[in-house]
């Protein structure tokens, strides 16, 4: 039964004695095995779109470390691209989009209702998946949060403070509100159809919430995640969302409670013992080991993995990073952190 799967009981509640666990990008750049299914796509997008591929690679680390749920392998950005936008990748440098920053750049965005024709792979690899993978092993589709992917769309990339975006929104506040509120539909469709093909659990990705400080916070990374995920529950009762609100600080305080989520996923920046008197008080809690471990390994990897371990041992707790795998991670250290969780 679904509802004995590991990952599941911990977003229902449960308290367990081992806590389930999985990685954000466990499918990636560190495992040989993904580099090889990666070549044969051709190139990123190439892979995210082929949902053969896309599935292979969703399942390789399954296969290897046998994590307790698999995310769905694809990009945040490729909302933005069914909406309209240009979307590249530059080699060793990351995305690149077609910029919104004037009521001109927005008109040239279709619908919602529009992503769809472009996102059909996507929703195939997850019915690949469903069917193939473990029966104790659940499965996570996800969705960039909207602020953090207005961040890409109106600088055409990634930047250190996100600085176009805070300007746009102060300078020109309805185009801003207008973006966010047409990524906001269409990442409730997106996520939707993901649940319909076959993913048991959404996790919505906000990497850039921490740069929102007091009202803006509360209004462009709280707000829009309440609504997607306000909405999903209606359309799919029961369905479980975890939200990664990453740098949040104080504002992880409530967050569950005011966005409706089942499960608050935590960065590295916050100890672990505060978020378990502060944040795992109101439900589910997942994290939030450092990705710097993956690569260093050794014994601050076993003792730090301990500690999180022990923080969180009164109540849910999914084990993840407090932050994507990096490519040059060591896949030892992953078993490691896998056998010291599992083990004591």
């Amino acid at each position: 039964m679904a509802g004995q799967k590991k990952l599941l009981r911990a977003l229902a509640g449960e308290k367990q004695d081992v806590p389930p666990i999985w990685m954000m990008r466990q499918a990636g750049r560190y495992l040989p095995e993904y580099r090889a299914t990666r070549a044969q796509a051709g190139d990123f997008l190439s892979l995210c779109y082929n949902p053969d591929l896309a599935a292979e690679v969703t399942l390789q680390p399954i296969r290897r470390y046998g994590f307790d749920a698999a995310i769905l392998f694809a990009d945040i950005l490729l909302v933005p691209q069914a909406l309209g936008a240009d979307l590249w990748f530059v080699t060793g440098e990351g995305p690149r989009l077609s910029t919104i920053t004037t009521e001109a750049d927005f008109a040239k965005l279709g619908p919602a209702s529009d992503i769809h024709e472009t996102l059909t792979p996507i929703y195939e690899t997850v019915r690949i998946l469903s069917r193939e993978l473990p029966a104790e092993t659940t499965l996570i589709g996800f969705a960039g949060a909207p602020w953090t992917v207005a961040t890409y769309m109106v600088a055409g990339r990634g930047t250190p403070d996100q600085g176009p975006a805070h300007a746009l929104r102060e300078e020109n506040t309805a185009l801003f509100e207008a973006l966010l509120a047409r990524i906001t539909e269409a990442t409730i469709d997106y996520l939707s159809k993901q649940i319909e093909a076959g993913a048991e659990v959404v996790k919505i990705f906000d990497s850039w919430a921490g740069s929102l400080k007091g009202e803006a916070f509360q209004k462009y990374a709280l707000e829009p995640c309440r609504q997607i995920t306000q909405a999903l529950k209606e359309r799919h009762p029961g369905i479980p969302v975890i939200g990664f609100p990453r740098e949040a600080g104080e504002n992880y305080v409530g967050f569950a409670e005011a966005t409706g989520v089942d499960c608050v996923a935590l960065d590295n920046s916050v100890d672990p013992e505060w978020a378990a008197a502060n944040v795992q008080v109101d439900r589910c809690v997942q994290g939030n080991l450092a990705s710097r471990h993956m690569v260093t390994g050794g014994q601050d990897l076993v003792e730090d993995t301990r500690r999180i371990v022990q923080a969180f041992r009164n109540g849910p707790h999914i084990f993840n990073l407090g932050h994507g795998i990096t490519p040059d991670a060591d896949p030892d250290n992953v078993q490691l952190m896998i056998d010291t969780v599992r083990n004591g």
